[in-house]
């Protein structure tokens, strides 16, 4: 008996030398790592446990490492390593110092078993050491990571937490979580409680306990608060949808002001039917293909440069067309009309042939990519959002221009009474080229606008051609602010039809509605003034 009892003793002191196993070089680390290779898996969450709570600089990466599969250790000589796959071979780096030990087969690699259940902690910790990290990106997303594993326990940590947090968008999924915490706290009561705090919460995760709450909680009170609170938040989600909605609208109405604003001018003066308008957009997107490949890789100053170089490109291009063509014709509309539409073809066929008969690509600049996220539910992609305040700084552009300089005195007096503005001793021969130029211009600034949005190809600009005649009519001829306010209205209008008509069909309702509209107002939304008008 006493021998038995010695050698049931010796065995105990000799266990941690037989599964010493692991070695890392840290106490804390080894006894930690000694748990995680139990067999038991209550022993190993006691490990994982203690592995946070060591304070080891790389704790983080032991954890995900474990959570991922990619922290081993070598059967030899127990050292601690990350599998890592280097082209045909796999080597044994150590985790914590970095040494590569060299080659290995995979039999070699002796894997750290978790299940479901250490997953899950060991998410919760990951997250619980990120809330410490002074980037508050990496606070936020930790916060995330935390909303779909809370326990009645995390409301205490990150009410502690609320305590020190400065970030604005970290304290508010923070505070969310804090709540959602509560919501399953084991008291009907204080889980009514709950619910009352997170309604109008777009949290995903909140949504989800509230659904569940609503259907399944045993307390009757507690089903009906989660099924209101559910409602309220439909609500709030709905009310984001009509705000998105108006976004894409007034992004959709900033492209049609943009290519109709040129048109406005052009038309508005001198009475062209410019059926080339659209070409000229299109120069102005080619402009920003051809800088672009220039200057691969400077896409955001490309993008900058181009904006003057399309508004050159385009503009002598229109100078060219009033002068060649156009001064000829004045006064005889229809043939005014034949010319520009045979111009256009020109001038499509030209690229086609210079360039290329396929669409061209034009990339988007880092600061015109990703989207500008608000909440949960609602997210503003930045080129549309740009573009929308790009066109109404183009708008006071032109409007300055025509307000307030010598060439903008002289437009708005041909545009009124161009036999009286001639007989002042304005000449309007250059008044008309100078303004067939500005409008021109404009719309090769807007192809630079729509390369960031569309297509860069030959047709681009006769997808546009219709939509900006519409706009000039409906907004008034020659009417700046008519121009701004239907190309915008008529944007948010195809929008807010489109989700229950479809794109085709809204189309074809906000066309029918400009003509029973202009039947009623045959000048527009703002007519022209003076005496031209009137005749």
């Amino acid at each position: 008996m006493l021998r038995a009892v010695l050698a049931l003793l010796s065995l105990c002191l000799m266990a941690p030398l037989f599964a010493a196993d692991i070695e890392t070089g840290d106490p804390s680390l080894d006894a930690a790592f000694l748990q995680i290779r139990d067999r038991d898996f209550g022993v190993k969450q006691q490990g994982v446990a203690a592995l946070a709570a060591s304070e080891h600089p790389a704790t983080t990466d032991l954890l995900r490492g474990l959570l991922e599969g990619g922290l081993r250790y070598l059967k030899g000589n127990k050292r601690l390593v990350w599998m890592q796959d280097k082209g045909d071979d796999i080597h044994a780096v150590d985790a914590l110092t970095g040494e590569d030990y060299g080659k290995f087969s995979k039999r070699k690699f002796k894997k750290l078993a978790i299940n479901n259940a250490m997953r899950i902690q060991i998410r919760g910790l990951l997250a619980e050491l990120e809330l410490s990290d002074p980037d508050p990106a990496v606070r936020l997303v930790a916060v995330k990571n935390m909303l779909d594993n809370t326990d009645p326990s995390h409301a205490e940590l990150f009410t502690r937490l609320l305590q020190t947090e400065e970030d604005t968008a970290v304290r508010e999924v923070m505070q969310a979580a804090a709540n959602l915490a509560r919501l399953s706290d084991p008291d009907p009561a204080q889980r009514v409680e709950a619910i009352a705090v997170v309604t109008g919460s777009l949290e995903p995760a909140v949504r989800n306990v509230l659904t569940r709450l609503s259907t399944s909680d045993p307390d009757e009170t507690v089903r009906a608060a989660a099924a209101q609170a559910l409602q309220d938040i439909e609500g709030r989600i709905a009310l984001y949808g009509y705000v998105e909605t108006l976004f894409f609208g007034l992004s959709l109405g900033s492209v049609l002001v943009l290519a109709a604003i040129g048109l406005a001018i052009t038309f508005g003066v001198m009475g062209v039917i410019n059926m080339a308008h659209g070409e000229l957009i299109m120069l102005g997107a080619y402009t920003t293909y051809v800088l672009q490949q220039a200057m691969p890789d400077m896409i955001g100053l490309s993008i900058v440069l181009a904006i003057p170089a399309a508004f050159l490109v385009s503009g002598a291009a229109g100078i060219a067309i009033e002068r060649g063509v156009i001064r000829f014709l004045y006064g005889r509309p229809l043939e005014t009309l034949l010319a520009t539409f045979g111009i256009s073809l020109i001038l499509q066929q030209l690229v086609r042939s210079v360039i290329s008969p396929q669409n061209v690509p034009v990339s988007n600049p880092d600061f015109l990519s990703g989207f500008w996220q608000i909440n949960s539910v609602l997210s503003l992609t930045y080129n549309r959002l740009y573009i929308f305040i790009f066109c109404l700084l183009v708008f006071a552009g032109l409007f300055f221009v025509l307000k307030y300089t010598r060439l903008g005195l002289q437009v708005r007096a041909v545009s009124q009474n161009r036999a009286m503005a001639r007989a002042m001793g304005v000449r309007t021969s250059r008044v008309d080229a100078m303004t067939f130029g500005l409008g021109s211009g404009i719309a090769g600034i807007a192809g630079v606008a729509l390369s960031q949005l569309t297509n860069v190809g030959p047709n681009l600009g006769q997808a546009y051609i219709v939509d900006s005649f519409l706009v000039v009519v409906f907004g008034g001829v020659g009417n700046l602010w008519g121009t701004l306010i239907g190309g915008l209205g008529l944007g948010i209008a195809n929008k807010l039809v489109e989700p229950w008509a479809g794109a085709v069909l809204a189309k074809i309702l906000v066309l029918v509605l400009i003509i029973l509209f202009i039947q009623k107002r045959p000048r527009g939304l703002f007519p022209q003034k003076g005496r031209a008008a009137e005749g």
